[in-house]
C-alpha cells in the first residue's frame, strides 16, 4: 500500500498532459472542494435560512437534476466549435454567479432558475473535464482518469470537513461564508484553467477548417456524425445508466437500510463515506491499471456486476443479524459497493472515448455524460421507491439486474469495439467517399 501511495505521488508530479495535465488536476480538486463544502451544506441552507419546505425543497432538486442532464450534451456540442479551455472557464464564471446570486434572491421562481444554472454548468464542467483529459492525455487517458478521482474524492473529503466547521456554528453567517467559499473555489478554479493551454482535438479543427482559416463546419468536406443517429452508442448510454447505481446504492441505500431495516448503530453511517473515500484515494490507480484499455475496461465490467451483486446479498443478509453482525455485513457491503464504483469509472470512461469516432468524440462524449445526471435523478428513487420497499429481496434482485445488464453490455462493447477497428482501415482507403462521410458505427 505504501509503493502505491508513493506511486500516486510520483504520478500527480507527472502526470499525463505534463504541466497542462498538473494545472487541471489542480483546478479540479479546487472546485470539488467547493463542491464538497456545497453539497454538505445546501440542503441545510435552503432548509434553515431560507426556510423551504419539504415540497419546494423537493422540487428545486428535482429541477437541478433535469438542468443536470441537459449540461453534458450542450456542452459536448458546443466543444465541437468553441474552445474547450474558454467554454470549461465560462461554467466556472457560471456557478461563480449563480453561488452570489443565492445570497440575494429572494423568489422562489428565481431560486429555481438559479439552482438548475447551477446544476447544467456543474455537468458541463465535468463533461468538459473529460474531453480535456482524453486530448490531453491521450493513451494515458486511463491514468488520468485515476488520478483526477483520487483528487477529486479528496477535494469532497476536504469540502466536508470545511463544511462542518461552518454548520457547527449553524448561524446564517456561517451558511453564507460557506457560499462564499464555493463560490472562491470556482474562480480559483477558473484562474487555473486559463494556465493551461488549449488541447489539440478534431472538434475545433472542423470548426476552424484544417488550414486555420476559418472554415465553418458545414463547409468540411466531411460531415462530423451524429451520435444521436447512433444506435449502437445510444445503446452503451442507455446501458451505462443502470450500471451507474452503485452511487445511489452508496449514497441512498446503504445509510436508509441501516437506519430503517438493520439493528446497526445510526453513527456507523458516516463510515459509509470514510471508507469510500480512502478506497478510492488508495485504489484507484491500481484498479485503472489492471483494467488499462478497451479491452480492459469491457473485463471490468462483468467484476462490476459482480461486485455489486456481492453487495446487495450483504445488504439482504444485514436484517437477519444483530447489532455487530449488521454493522460487519454494512461495512462490507460499503467495501464492496465502492469496489463496484472503481470498476465502473474505468470503464464507463474508457468506453465512452473508445467507441465513440475520434472526428466527433466531442459531442459523443456530452451524450455519454447524460447517464451519470439521469442515474443521479431517478436512481434515489428507484431505491427508496422499488428496491427497498420489496426487502432483502428487492436488494438481491438489484444485483442480479446489474448482473445481467454488465454481461449484455460487456457484449455489446466487445462488438462495437471489433466494428470501430474494422471501420478505421476502411474509413481511411475510402478517404472523402460517401461511406464515409456518412460517419455512423451502429453495431
Amino acid at each position: 500500500m505504501r509503493r502505491h501511495a508513493n506511486g500516486l505521488v510520483a504520478q500527480l508530479r507527472r502526470p499525463p498532459g505534463g504541466r497542462d495535465g498538473r494545472m487541471m488536476l489542480l483546478s479540479q480538486f479546487v472546485d470539488r472542494t467547493g463542491t464538497g463544502v456545497w453539497s454538505a451544506a445546501s440542503v441545510l441552507w435552503f432548509t434553515f435560512v431560507r426556510g423551504l419546505d419539504a415540497r419546494q425543497l423537493g422540487l428545486l432538486l428535482g429541477v437541478a437534476a433535469v438542468a443536470g442532464i441537459a449540461g453534458s450534451p450542450l456542452a459536448g456540442r458546443a466543444a465541437e466549435r468553441l474552445t474547450v479551455r474558454g467554454l470549461l472557464v465560462a461554467c466556472h464564471l457560471l456557478r461563480l454567479g449563480t453561488m452570489g446570486l443565492l445570497l440575494v434572491v429572494d423568489d422562489y421562481a428565481v431560486l429555481l432558475a438559479v439552482v438548475a444554472l447551477t446544476c447544467l454548468g456543474e455537468r458541463a464542467a465535468k463533461t468538459l473535464e473529460m474531453l480535456f483529459a482524453t486530448r490531453v492525455a491521450g493513451e494515458r487517458r486511463g491514468v488520468y482518469q485515476a488520478l483526477f478521482r483520487s483528487t477529486a474524492n479528496a477535494g469532497y473529503a476536504l469540502g466536508a470537513g470545511i463544511a462542518a466547521l461552518g454548520l457547527a456554528v449553524g448561524t446564517p453567517a456561517a451558511y453564507r461564508a460557506l457560499i462564499l467559499a464555493n463560490a472562491l473555489s470556482f474562480l480559483l478554479a477558473a484562474v487555473l484553467v486559463l494556465r493551461t493551454a488549449e488541447p489539440a482535438g478534431q472538434g475545433l479543427v472542423m470548426a476552424r477548417g484544417a488550414d486555420g482559416g476559418g472554415a465553418a463546419a458545414a463547409d468540411a468536406p466531411t460531415a462530423t456524425p451524429s451520435p444521436w443517429r447512433d444506435r449502437g452508442y445510444l445503446r452503451f448510454v442507455l446501458l451505462d445508466i443502470p450500471l451507474n447505481l452503485d452511487d445511489s446504492v452508496l449514497n441512498v441505500g446503504l445509510p436508509l437500510w441501516l437506519v430503517h431495516h438493520t439493528a446497526a448503530p445510526h453513527a456507523l453511517v458516516p463510515a459509509f463515506l470514510v471508507v469510500n473515500t480512502v478506497l478510492v484515494v488508495l485504489l484507484q490507480l491500481r484498479v485503472s491499471a489492471w483494467a488499462d484499455g478497451p479491452r480492459g475496461a469491457v473485463k471490468a465490467l462483468g467484476w462490476y456486476g459482480a461486485a455489486l451483486l456481492g453487495c446487495c446479498l450483504l445488504l439482504a443478509a444485514a436484517t437477519a443479524g444483530d447489532a455487530w453482525s449488521a454493522s460487519v455485513a454494512l461495512l462490507a457491503a460499503a467495501v464492496l459497493v465502492t469496489l463496484a464504483e472503481l470498476l465502473r469509472s474505468v470503464s464507463s470512461w474508457e468506453l465512452a472515448v473508445s467507441l465513440a469516432p475520434p472526428r466527433a468524440r466531442a459531442s459523443y462524449l456530452g451524450v455519454a455524460g447524460m447517464a451519470q445526471s439521469v442515474q443521479k435523478s431517478a436512481g434515489p428513487l428507484l431505491i427508496t421507491g422499488l428496491v427497498m420497499t420489496a426487502g432483502p429481496l428487492g436488494w438481491i434482485a438489484l444485483g442480479g439486474a446489474a448482473t445481467g445488464l454488465g454481461a449484455v453490455q460487456r457484449r455489446a462493447s466487445l462488438r462495437r469495439l471489433a466494428s470501430v477497428a474494422a471501420a478505421s482501415p476502411a474509413a481511411s482507403r475510402a478517404g472523402r467517399s460517401p461511406a464515409s462521410r456518412a460517419g455512423a458505427v451502429s453495431p
